[in-house]
């Protein structure tokens, strides 16, 4: 397992700063709320976006925050080699997934041993899987009558969305929401608690 720290001196205490990663495939709302959250810490920080998309929008949030971003393959995610390389190359010591829609590779899940994690926008193990992700989930969940729905952060393996369950948040459905006030909804638990856990996981 990788374990990449950047000690900092404050005060005259020593301090361990962590470099985390975030994987992210669109928008990057979530990623930039994580990386802000983190901007004036001095134990975590956002020192790396990674998506297997070259358009995605998280590289212009990336940018305008200043943290480097790369765009590698589904096939180069897959096989692992140059996104360890990469990795390393910053100092990864933990990975957060926001919105990313390829599986992880053996290679990358044995180099950070539960130093993966990801958040999905129900209550697993209901309306996870392959293709469940955004609307698609809020959808699912608005036609099966369910009363509540809320956010999962849970440890990855090689499965989508089957890993170790951390945390669960949830929200109340009322008759009148949409996929759109449900979607704000789930956004807000997941802008309010996804850096706190990824603070508490990083800080264990």
């Amino acid at each position: 397992m990788h374990n990449y720290f950047r000690f900092v001196q404050k005060q005259g205490d020593i301090h361990i700063m962590t470099k985390i990663a975030i994987f992210a495939s669109g928008s990057g709302t979530n990623a930039e709320n994580i990386i802000n959250y983190f901007d004036s810490s001095d134990d975590i920080k956002v020192a790396l976006v990674l998506s297997n998309r070259e358009d995605a929008k998280v590289h212009e949030r990336a940018k305008k925050l200043g943290v480097p971003s790369f765009a590698f393959t589904n096939a180069e995610f897959r096989e692992g080699t140059n996104i360890l390389a990469t990795l390393a190359t910053y100092e990864i010591g933990f990975i957060a997934l926001a919105g990313f829609m390829a599986l992880i590779s053996p290679a990358l899940l044995q180099a950070y041993d539960h130093k993966i994690i990801n958040i999905h926008p129900s209550l697993l193990p209901k309306y996870g899987g392959k293709g469940m992700f955004g609307r698609h989930v809020h959808e699912a969940v608005l036609a099966a009558g369910e009363h509540e729905s809320g956010i999962t952060i849970h440890y990855v393996n090689e499965r989508y969305d089957e890993g170790e369950i951390i945390f669960q948040a949830l929200t109340p459905i009322s008759p009148n929401d949409n996929v759109k006030t449900l979607e704000h909804k789930i956004h807000n638990l997941e802008y309010n608690y996804y850096p706190l856990i990824i603070k508490k996981l990083v800080s264990q």
